[in-house]
């Protein structure tokens, strides 16, 4: 890739043009980061970089924004340009094609205006960047309030880019985003979804938590979430302290989790201000994991999360305290509970969730062993009892005529020897057809 890039400039430099490589590629080679894609800037017209390389289809009409495709690769050819005014807090009113110089000066943060020309080797640095990469410093272009104006996601970039690269928000740039905290709720939940879940599956989920809620972007976005910090929790069984500081190290402990992973992960104890008991130095949360499925629910469909996705968050969540009763439960049950869809993530969240309070893993390990167990163990032989063989014995379709087939399918489970004239012996036993409505009498 980095060769095909190479002779994209070299060929525009051929025609004339100034093209150089730009932003977040030139931003993590200098940190010795692996880098991700290549982006080109060059003073060529979107029409004049057509027409050198044919094969290539502009993907920014407005912008300048060309894809060239050659030499078995693709990249976004930019034209170097300077921007008017943003009339609706994301899109530019106009731009104007120019130099190096205003292209660079119209970005976001200084760290992403640097070029690079890969022909001589040498860095372009109009705004300052290479500088604030050694000193570790996140800072805006130009004046925080414009450019947090212009794009007002740039305040949540502006976190992630934080807990990413390990840096600090420059002073100005972090009181900016405390005034205009509010005008978050201006962008798509879309666009805050992407960035939130780029944060929470980061490098360092909690301290993106912390700059969040600092900074008073957490309680326009997650108010549910603000909400833990200050509710206390009993000390014997959470001593790193209240519900927020627990959710934050919760996070922390994942080995980089799924986005669903992740958002359960935060959310997992959700229920808990609105269920929060004291009666004398007695806390209590009953019923939050419930009480926090359905807040979960609203929280991912607010943030425009897919209906599977949805559904994974809310049942992590819903299910978060059924691993205590794995010890006691009945064959068949703890079964059917290591067999739900995506329990590797079911695990991971009740690992971190011990690990982020009394650092017990007595449970996690009792039921991983039973996982591996479950998952090397031959499968189940086939239903001794169908449907057929209940219609047959005069029990009609019904609610009744599922208990039934579940009842049969449990004690198959909790022992596998059970013979078929036992399970039938069982049914007329325990249901007998002449007591069921529609059922035969003979």
């Amino acid at each position: 890739m980095l060769k095909a890039a190479r002779r994209i400039v070299e060929k525009l430099r051929l025609h004339g043009h100034e093209a150089f490589f730009a932003g977040g590629y030139v931003r993590d080679i200098l940190l010795r980061r692996k880098p991700g894609d290549i982006d080109i800037a060059t003073s060529a017209p979107p029409e004049e970089v057509l027409r050198i390389f044919p094969r290539s289809i502009r993907i920014g009409a407005r912008f300048g924004v060309v894809q060239v495709r050659a030499y078995r690769c693709a990249f976004d050819v930019a034209t170097f340009r300077s921007e008017g005014p943003y009339q609706d807090g994301r899109h530019p009113s106009h731009v104007v094609f120019t130099g190096s110089k205003q292209d660079a000066l119209r970005r976001d943060f200084t760290i992403n205006g640097l070029f690079f020309d890969p022909i001589a080797g040498r860095l372009i640095d109009h705004v300052g960047g290479a500088a604030d990469l050694r000193r570790g410093i996140l800072r805006t272009i130009g004046t925080p309030m414009e450019r947090f104006r212009e794009d007002k996601l740039r305040m949540l970039r502006a976190v992630r880019f934080a807990c990413a690269l390990h840096f600090k928000i420059a002073e100005k740039t972090r009181e900016a985003i405390c005034r205009l905290a509010p005008a978050i709720l201006e962008v798509s939940w879309e666009r805050i979804r992407d960035e939130l879940l780029r944060i929470l599956t980061g490098p360092t989920p909690g301290r993106g938590l912390d700059l969040l809620r600092d900074m008073g972007l957490l309680s326009y976005i997650l108010p549910e979430v603000e909400a833990m910090g200050g509710v206390s929790q009993p000390e014997a069984f959470h001593p790193e302290g209240d519900v927020y500081v627990h959710t934050r190290r919760t996070l922390e402990l994942l080995k980089k989790p799924s986005p669903v992973l992740a958002l359960a992960a935060m959310l997992h104890d959700v229920g808990k201000p609105l269920t929060a008991s004291f009666r004398g130095d007695r806390i209590r949360f009953n019923r939050h994991a419930e009480v926090g499925a359905h807040l979960a629910d609203t929280i991912c469909r607010r943030l425009r999360m897919s209906n599977d996705e949805t559904a994974r968050v809310v049942d992590l969540v819903r299910r978060h305290l059924d691993f205590l009763n794995t010890r006691v439960m009945r064959r068949s049950t703890l079964q059917r509970f290591l067999s739900m869809p995506y329990f590797e993530d079911h695990l991971a969240l009740h690992r971190a969730d011990c690990l982020s309070s009394h650092g017990d893993l007595d449970t996690y390990r009792f039921a991983l062993q039973r996982y591996q167990e479950w998952k090397s163990a031959p499968p189940l032989p086939t239903r001794l009892i169908t449907g057929r063989d209940l219609i047959g014995m005069g029990y009609p379709p019904g609610p009744e005529f599922g208990k039934i087939l579940l009842a049969i399918e449990n004690l198959q489970m909790d022992d596998p020897a059970l013979t078929r004239d036992t399970a039938l012996e069982y049914i007329r036993r325990r249901y007998p057809a002449n007591k069921i409505p529609g059922g035969s009498h003979g």
